[in-house]
């Protein structure tokens, strides 16, 4: 699915060689994939689906109806729910 058409105001597609990561404060699987990321070097935008209006709704759009975290959108409007890094790398070329 291309997220480009669904996105809610104010949240824009990743810049190239960066991914927008939504979360939650107390997703174990979202700072163990931030951890990743920042040792590897790789920017992203995280977005706390509690937080900011519209998200949740994107990520319950994007997973088939549920709230799963993370959730990663790409700068090519691709998305990857609970990626490895290594999925994270190649889709990102």
């Amino acid at each position: 699915m291309n997220v480009r058409e669904i996105l809610p105001t104010g949240i824009d597609l990743p810049s190239a060689g960066t991914v927008t990561m939504f979360s939650t404060t107390w997703c174990g699987y979202c700072r163990r994939l931030k951890s990743q990321l920042d040792r590897e070097g790789i920017g992203y935008t995280e977005i706390n689906i509690e937080e900011t209006p519209g998200t949740a709704e994107l990520v319950e759009t994007i997973n088939g109806g549920n709230q799963t975290v993370p959730t990663l959108l790409f700068p090519d409007g691709s998305s990857a729910t609970n990626p490895s890094l290594a999925q994270v790398q190649k889709q990102l070329g």
